[in-house]
């Protein structure tokens, strides 16, 4: 049989020379030059591990040392081990135990009496890729914590269930102004003004029905203080702690729109300003054109030449007027 040439340092904490050489034998029958190193009490394995622990890929331990046994035992090498996997040998079946020793964070539980070179070589395997398979995990989880909490943007978790607030990160708890303990008190209906909740309760059947998809719009919300914002949100499935869940982020667009309102306003007094001057400014211009053509270029009488000033005047002041009204106009785009 072909054996294993990774490599593997294992520390045995094993006071039984015979019990040793055994475990020593199926590691070598199953590995290409494995590196084995020896304790033989507490006392001694708490010394290798504090001083190369960090280089060992797995521990074996017997649970019936000279200075230390059983459930102390186990406690107190967890402890010191910085997370490599700790597989226990024992000589003593006892199931409840094993169940216990498996609740405290050891990897596996084996008897030696069953012990073969193939059971323990896979013993070995299992956990040590358990244990990658943990840090890869938790490597996960940091990132998505770090991106979560370090997000300059409101982001939350929430149960698309029960609506209740799962997780919201700082950002979240600057701009609502609702404390972390408050929020997970809450439910995402609790930040929408009431007259828009039926709105909200057609998208989360939605949500419900597909949960992978992604959704997104813009929607009002409450803050603490009871100020209205328009929020853009943007959210995705996420599973959390088992639990069915959506990830939320927001961006406060209040302004934006605001900005966009202001601008839309302008420009409708732009359009009106055009139309008073391709309409009603050109009326009184093209009535004085018409009255000074006939002033001017016709004989008339003393009566019909007062009446044309008379209409002239006229004119005049309603250019006058249409001529104000355009000024204060621009007077208010400007404001």
């Amino acid at each position: 049989m072909e054996k294993d040439n990774n490599i593997y340092r294992i520390l045995v904490i094993e006071d039984n020379p015979g019990d040793f050489a055994l475990i020593e034998d199926f590691l070598e029958d199953q590995i290409y030059l494995p590196e084995i190193f020896q304790a033989k009490n507490f006392k001694e394995g708490e010394q290798f591990l504090k001083e190369t622990g960090w280089a060992i890929n797995v521990i074996l331990l017997d649970l019936s040392l000279p200075d230390k046994s059983g459930e102390e035992l186990i406690t107190e090498i967890l402890a010191i081990s910085s997370g490599i996997p700790i597989i226990i040998l024992t000589g003593y079946p006892d199931v409840a135990f094993s169940v216990r020793s498996l609740s405290l964070g050891v990897a596996d539980y084996l008897l030696k009496d069953d012990l073969t070179a193939s059971s323990l070589f896979k013993s070995i395997l299992y956990s040590i890729e358990r244990k990658k398979k943990s840090l890869e995990l938790e490597e996960s989880q940091k990132r998505y914590s770090d991106l979560f909490q370090l997000s300059p943007q409101p982001m939350w978790v929430y149960d698309i269930n029960t609506l209740r607030f799962l997780n919201v990160n700082n950002a979240a708890i600057r701009h609502y102004g609702y404390s972390y303990e408050e929020f997970l008190t809450m439910t995402i209906r609790e930040i929408r003004p009431v007259e828009d909740l039926p709105k909200l309760d057609e998208q989360i059947s939605l949500l419900r029905n597909k949960t992978d998809v992604h959704y997104g719009g813009i929607f009002r919300h409450c803050k603490k203080n009871g100020e209205i914002i328009w929020a853009e949100i943007q959210s995705n499935a996420i599973q959390l702690d088992n639990i069915d869940g959506r990830v939320v982020l927001v961006n406060d667009v209040t302004e934006r729109l605001k900005y966009i309102l202001e601008i839309e306003d302008k420009n409708k007094k732009l359009r009106e300003i055009a139309w008073m001057q391709s309409h009603v400014f050109r009326a009184p211009v093209a009535r004085l054109m018409s009255l000074i053509d006939l002033a001017t270029n016709y004989e008339n009488t003393e009566v019909e030449q007062r009446e044309f000033l008379d209409k002239m005047l006229t004119s005049v002041k309603e250019l006058d007027t249409v001529i104000r009204c355009i000024a204060g106009k621009t007077d208010e785009i400007d404001q």
